[in-house]
C-alpha cells in the first residue's frame, strides 16, 4: 500500500491524533481550536466555548471552501471573535482544516497579531508532520518484525 494514498480511516485516526496531542498542551482561556477533518468531523479544545461562540456550520464549511480555493489563511470576524481557517495537511495527507478562535478579540488585534496566529498554525502542521512520521516508523518497525517471525523452538 502506497502511504501517499491512505484511506480515509487512517486520515481520520491521524487528524484524531493531532488533535488529542494539540488538545493536552494548549493553556485555559487561550485560543478555541477546533480540528475538522475532510469529511467535515470535528474536534474542539473546548466544547464549551465553541458553543459559546455560536459558529455556524454553513459559516465553517464556506470558510472550508475558501481554503480549498487557495485562500489561505481566511481570516474574518464573527461578532467579537476573530476566526482564522487554514489547511492542516502534512507532505503525504491532507488531513482537513484547523480553526483558530480568539474570542474577544476584535479585528484590529487579530491584524496586529497575524503573525502570530500564522506560527500557531504552523507549528501544528509541525506536529502532524511528526505524529505522522512517527507512526510511519512505527508502522514500519512492525511490518520488518513480521518478516523475521521465527517459529518458537525450545532452547535447550
Amino acid at each position: 500500500m502506497d502511504i501517499c494514498d491512505a484511506p480515509v480511516s487512517m486520515t481520520r485516526a491521524l487528524t484524531e491524533q493531532i488533535a488529542r496531542q494539540l488538545f493536552d498542551v494548549l493553556p485555559e482561556g487561550g485560543p478555541v481550536l477546533l480540528i475538522m477533518d475532510r469529511d467535515g468531523h470535528c474536534w474542539s479544545s473546548d466544547a464549551e466555548e465553541l458553543a459559546r461562540l455560536n459558529l455556524d456550520p454553513a459559516l465553517l464549511k464556506d470558510l472550508r471552501a475558501k481554503v480549498d480555493d487557495g485562500v489561505e489563511p481566511v481570516v474574518t470576524r464573527i461578532g467579537d471573535t476573530s476566526v482564522t481557517v487554514a489547511q492542516l495537511a502534512t507532505d503525504r495527507t491532507n488531513c482537513g482544516y484547523v480553526v483558530v478562535a480568539l474570542p474577544k478579540c476584535g479585528a484590529e488585534p487579530t491584524l496586529t497579531h497575524a503573525n502570530l496566529v500564522e506560527v500557531l498554525v504552523n507549528q501544528i502542521a509541525l506536529i502532524a508532520r511528526l505524529i505522522e512520521q512517527a507512526d510511519t516508523i512505527a508502522r514500519t518497525q512492525v511490518h520488518c518484525y513480521k518478516g523475521y517471525d521465527v517459529p518458537a523452538v525450545p532452547l535447550n
